[in-house]
């Protein structure tokens, strides 16, 4: 018999953007697959959906052969697609808060979040994080978190992520990367169900390198940094020239690449996974997993949102949590 997670809590986002149409979408194509419920107003699922209001998670599993499991959070004001409401800002926040205080008391299986619109959350509600991570962690009480993009054919992790390229040396410390390095491990061993995780580091510069012809950060730092931490017990090879880690028989060789920055790391997945790649946060004390996308006003509303990374973050979570018995 497959074991069955506890239910995965899908936030809903922003409501004037693709979130709610991509719940019921996902629910239309999962079926009973992945037991989650939808955390939002219902008002903002578009019309035609079945629903079944929950009053607890434990009730998802009752309710979703049923229709969409939904536990009601009521928002202010009206929702137009495509252009976002500063009334609700505080509600999107709220649910948010909700989803995790669920995950954290082991009523949900993990968090599922659907994208936020970070300019409307600062107009409406002031919000104080820089992004949808941060107030995660915050939430946690953690103060350092790895994101990682995750699909059945790559995961990487960028150590620097929304910083100027010509920040990037400065920011890559060797505390950073081994604090990187140390949580991708962890969360590999831990939330995948990986015994020992095989990682492969990328190199900052062309070639890695190339002896210090192309740069020096991989001599004085990258290269003795992975040395220590090898002979800690990590599974870790590298610094690896970024241009030949990608390629399918240099795939097999490792679970996760650790990149120096964040278009080392986003290119090669997006390549290969565009439309199934997942946002998976590790450090926190639960899961969380998201669509690697944002929330698309532009085609908000009209039936057009592809649904494949959202339910690939669904599966992806509930995997997650059967691998670490959730």
């Amino acid at each position: 018999m497959i074991a069955r997670p506890r239910p995965i809590a899908l936030t809903c986002g922003e409501p004037a953007g693709i979130g709610p149409e991509l719940a019921a979408m996902a629910h239309t194509r999962l079926g009973t697959e992945v037991p989650f419920f939808w955390m939002g107003d219902p008002r903002h699922l578009p019309g035609g959906i079945r629903i079944v209001e929950i009053a607890h998670p434990s009730e998802t599993e009752a309710a979703i052969a049923r229709g969409l499991p939904v536990l009601r959070h009521d928002f202010d004001g009206p929702v137009t697609p495509g252009e976002a409401n500063p009334a609700h800002a505080q509600g999107v926040i709220d649910v948010i808060a909700r989803a995790v205080k669920y995950a954290m008391v082991g009523d949900a299986g993990g968090v599922c979040t659907a994208p936020i619109h970070k300019k409307a959350l600062k107009d409406g509600a002031d919000f104080a994080h820089p992004g949808h991570t941060e107030y995660l962690a915050a939430l946690a009480g953690v103060d350092h978190v790895v994101m990682m993009l995750a699909s059945e054919t790559l995961r990487v992790v960028p150590a620097t992520i929304h910083i100027p390229l010509s920040d990037v040396p400065a920011a890559l410390t060797e505390a950073l990367l081994r604090k990187t390095i140390e949580i991708t491990n962890e969360g590999l061993r831990v939330r995948f169900g990986i015994a020992r995780p095989r990682l492969a580091m990328a190199g900052l510069n062309p070639h890695a390198g190339e002896g210090g012809a192309m740069g020096h950060e991989e001599i004085e730092m990258i290269a003795p940094l992975i040395r220590q931490i090898r002979a800690d017990g990590i599974d870790i090879t590298g610094p690896h020239s970024a241009d030949t880690l990608f390629h399918a028989d240099a795939r097999a060789r490792y679970d996760a690449a650790i990149c120096c920055y964040h278009d080392q790391a986003l290119i090669p997945i997006k390549t290969l996974a565009f439309d199934e790649g997942v946002n998976v946060t590790l450090g926190l004390p639960f899961i969380r997993t998201s669509p690697d996308h944002g929330t698309a006003f532009d085609i908000a509303g009209t039936g057009r949102a592809n649904p494949s990374s959202t339910i690939a973050a669904l599966r992806m979570a509930a995997n997650m949590a059967v691998a670490g018995g959730a």
